[in-house]
């Protein structure tokens, strides 16, 4: 392990000290871990497998913390092993979830009613697999549809089940100040936007957890909810760009592109499954997710509401996002 090049690597990006040495700690248990399991084996040829098997060694451990996945998804990122970031970094993408929901049913419902909707499922520890978490998903909503009524379902989970802070959309709030309205805002919106894929593309990086390439971003320039939000009158109409767009750009039925699409890593895998069904009732929590930052710009509560959905069987997941009234007004 290169650990003066690595220290440098975090020291960069403004860990501390005492974080460093953590982070370089358990990446050298990880090297050591794997070279156990093969003597020739080394980080830079590391697999998804080796990382979930790491993964499961730290949750029996406990030592499955937050700073330790970071640490070993920034190291992967160090050495340039996509494979590795890409599997690290959806074991613990969205990871509150059901935490979370577990938490605002407890607020809104009551404990007695929450305890009765989670009897028997034990809330996940960090680091477990995407592919465990659709049938305790499933379990939870069909519970919580039958304790309330399908508006409040909705409700709740429209308040967002991410952790999101506020700091993170300070710059979309100043590119629309600097842009001095709404339709010019998102006119830059659309252009960043562009411009950020285009940069992934040429320097060959990843946008998250998937490579850009021209068809990506001729199919993003193509569906302009996608880059940027369509205005109508006080609703902005946002949609995704499919969580894996190369692989659903080439999916050749319905049900393969549908998996493709869906971000979501605690319904993505039951897309792929004849047994489960997860309501569509649950992607209120993106809809939280698209309106955030339209809170942050506006200073209030932005009401989001899903309009289609990979869950109710529509080709993409769309969302309406309703503006306060003198905004729309002083743009039209």
């Amino acid at each position: 392990m290169d650990r003066d090049g690595f220290g440098e690597y975090l020291k960069e990006r403004d860990a501390p000290s005492d974080q460093i040495d953590a982070s370089i700690a358990i990446v050298e248990e990880f090297e050591t871990v794997l070279a156990e399991g093969d003597p020739g084996s080394s980080p830079e040829k590391a697999t998804v497998e080796d990382f979930h098997r790491f993964s499961r060694r730290m949750i029996d451990r406990g030592t499955n913390t937050w700073d330790n996945y970071v640490a070993l998804i920034r190291f992967a990122r160090f050495l340039g092993n996509d494979a590795l970031y890409i599997a690290g970094l959806e074991l613990i993408d969205g990871a509150e979830a059901l935490d979370t929901l577990h938490a605002k049913l407890g607020e809104r419902l009551g404990t007695e009613t929450r305890d009765e909707i989670f009897d028997g499922i034990e809330l996940p520890p960090l680091g477990t697999p995407n592919v465990a978490k659709p049938q305790m998903t499933a379990r939870v909503m069909e519970r919580l549809e039958a304790a309330v009524d399908r508006d409040t379902c909705a409700e709740i989970l429209g308040e967002g089940l991410r952790h999101l802070e506020d700091d993170w959309y300070l710059g979309a709030k100043k590119k629309y100040e600097e842009a001095g309205g709404i339709d010019a805002y998102l006119e830059r919106k659309g252009a960043d936007f562009l411009a950020e894929l285009e940069k992934h593309r040429d320097e060959g990086t990843l946008y998250f957890n998937q490579r850009i390439d021209d068809d990506v971003i001729a199919f993003v320039r193509r569906h302009r909810e996608i880059m940027a939000g369509v205005r109508e009158g006080r609703i902005i109409f946002e949609a995704k760009i499919p969580h894996q767009t190369i692989e659903y750009l080439k999916a050749s039925t319905p049900a393969e592109k549908a998996y493709h699409y869906c971000h979501c890593p605690w319904v993505k895998e039951s897309l792929r499954s004849a047994e489960l069904r997860i309501p569509a009732t649950f992607c209120n929590c993106s809809a939280a997710f698209h309106k955030k930052p339209y809170e942050v710009i506006f200073g209030q509560p932005i009401r989001a509401k899903v309009v289609e959905s990979i869950l109710a069987g529509d080709p993409w997941c769309k969302f309406a996002i309703h503006l306060p009234e003198d905004v729309a007004e002083s743009d039209s």
